[in-house]
């Protein structure tokens, strides 16, 4: 288990949602979860470009959260799979809801993205 260097400042709404949700795939994950139970897999194929580790600790800490449930099938080899919890799912709406900004914003997100990583190459 990892160790905290900055203590946790949870003082409103804001911070609780970004202490669960950060984490450069988590989104992604509920989002693909949501379609049904999902094996880590099928995950792996969804999002070839995360490590199949650093999926496998964001799904850890989905569940510790409380957002996704894993149940491990005794065969040989074991079977894994994920599935959202009722508390997961009330994620979906608001993760629409942020899918449909992006898409209405898209041209000047892209921009903007665009233009912080050509700073970034500039002071390399």
């Amino acid at each position: 288990m990892r160790v905290r260097k900055i203590p946790l400042n949870l003082n409103c709404g804001l911070d609780l949602v970004a202490e669960v949700l950060y984490g450069k795939w988590k989104i992604r994950l509920l989002w693909f979860i949501r379609e049904g139970f999902q094996r880590p897999s099928e995950l792996q194929r969804k999002i070839p470009e995360a490590s199949r580790r650093v999926l496998h600790l964001q799904l850890n800490e989905l569940e510790a959260h409380g957002l996704v449930s894993k149940v491990i099938y005794p065969e040989v080899p074991p079977r894994v799979e994920y599935s959202l919890t009722e508390f997961g799912q009330t994620l979906i709406p608001v993760i629409t809801l942020l899918g449909q900004w992006g898409d209405e914003h898209e041209e000047r997100l892209r921009e903007v993205i665009g233009e912080s990583e050509s700073e970034k190459t500039h002071l390399l």
